[in-house]
């Protein structure tokens, strides 16, 4: 381990408790300690439940008086009922509060389960909608701690969480402010295995998310600030995530970046998530790379109303380009260099569905926040752009 990358370690306090850096991992037993966990639920996903990180995790806790079940029937883009099968694991178990422990997917799943552990309502009257948020009961919600395993959703410090209904498929926004992890632990140790692909969707994933939240047209001048930054990092270091998984140096900074994004992303979201919920609910793609596709075409749909923030943009990643062209060039060139298809033809998306996709996209919670009004016909202009490669 270099002196640099113990230097990249800290205790922070915003936007929740989060301990960051190599090794942090280590400290969990303490973490559930600190909380008052007795009996806490591991959330994963299945590749990682019988994975060393996750039998170290479970075998730590126990030798430190903290016994832990586990639940890892969660699949990607995971399901409502997922989170009922966690919530009656839960309850069986005696369990009191949860560790969210894995990817954006066993992420979410986590956090819902420790919301919904003490509600009486269902799980889809908690949409973000409106106020939906205030019918929930906050005495009703656990406690939760999130250890990340990728560097894309950022997840462990949102406010949020995504399921897809089990007939429809349809993606839907679950919100509330507890839901928010009490603790998180960023380990950049935990990521080093993530192979390259897998490493490259995720880290434009996190590009996505800071990249919106900067051109929201809300107003929130501290999120845009570190949606910025995010991009610096991401600029810089991703590619060598990609390329030297374990480079650790590499994996701490994304790592931050992709918490930056998650933290940013409270300003607005746009058309680059509501095309991308559609075709995940779909087709089952990868998130953060089918973000990564739609990225360019949204761009360009929006491009009179972002145009003057793209040469800030431009001027702060260093592009020697520094202005909207320069921005596109250097998106087009990360999608290229990581081998990310250029269509949604490419992802499977099929011409007769798009009428269908364009009116989830444009109800999409996502939507409204995009720079230029988008309905279901501009949401179809995008989609068969992107179905075809046609930018400009």
């Amino acid at each position: 381990m270099t002196n640099d990358v113990i230097a990249l370690s800290g205790n922070w306090n915003y936007p929740t408790t989060v301990r960051f850096g190599v090794g942090r991992i280590k400290e969990l037993a303490k973490c559930c300690k600190n909380l008052r966990l007795n009996r806490p639920l591991l959330v994963t996903d299945p590749d990682l439940a019988s994975l060393p990180m996750v039998t170290n995790a479970i075998t730590s806790n126990e030798e430190a008086g903290v016994p832990t079940g586990l639940f890892s029937d969660v699949r990607p883009n995971p399901l409502g009922c997922n989170v009922d099968d966690g919530l009656k694991v839960y309850r069986n178990g005696g369990h009191d509060g949860v560790i969210a422990f894995g990817g954006g997917s066993a992420m979410d799943a986590g956090k819902l389960i420790a919301f919904m552990s003490g509600q009486t309502k269902p799980l889809w009257d908690f949409e973000d909608v409106g106020d939906n948020w205030k019918g929930a009961d906050p005495d009703g919600i656990a406690p939760t701690i999130a250890v990340p395993t990728t560097s894309g959703t950022g997840s462990e410090v949102g406010r949020a969480a995504v399921a897809a209904h089990d007939d429809t498929h349809a993606k839907k926004i679950l919100f509330h402010p507890k839901m928010l992890p009490e603790i998180v632990i960023c380990d950049p140790s935990l990521v080093a295995g993530l192979p390259p692909h897998i490493t490259a969707g995720t880290g434009m994933d996190a590009l996505a998310h800071c990249f919106e939240a900067y051109c929201a047209p809300t107003y929130h001048p501290m999120a845009e600030g570190i949606a910025l930054e995010g991009m610096r990092l991401i600029k810089r270091w991703l590619p060598t995530a990609v390329q030297d998984g374990s480079n650790l140096d590499a994996r701490t900074h994304m790592m931050a970046a992709a918490a930056m994004g998650a933290t940013a992303f409270q300003k607005g979201l746009g058309a680059i998530h509501s095309l991308s919920h559609p075709v995940g609910s779909a087709y089952n793609t990868h998130h953060g790379l089918t973000n990564a596709v739609f990225m360019p075409y949204v761009m360009e749909f929006n491009r009179i109303a972002i145009e003057d923030k793209m040469g800030r943009l431009g001027r702060y990643l260093g592009l020697s380009v520094a202005n909207y062209d320069g921005v596109m060039t250097w998106v087009l060139g990360l999608r290229n260099a990581f081998d990310i298809p250029h269509t949604a033809a490419e992802l499977g998306v099929e011409e007769s569905r798009l009428d269908e996709l364009a009116e989830m996209a444009a109800n999409d919670p996502t939507a409204p926040t995009n720079p230029v009004p988008a309905g279901a016909p501009e949401m179809k202009r995008m989609y068969e752009a992107s179905m075809v490669g046609a930018i400009g």
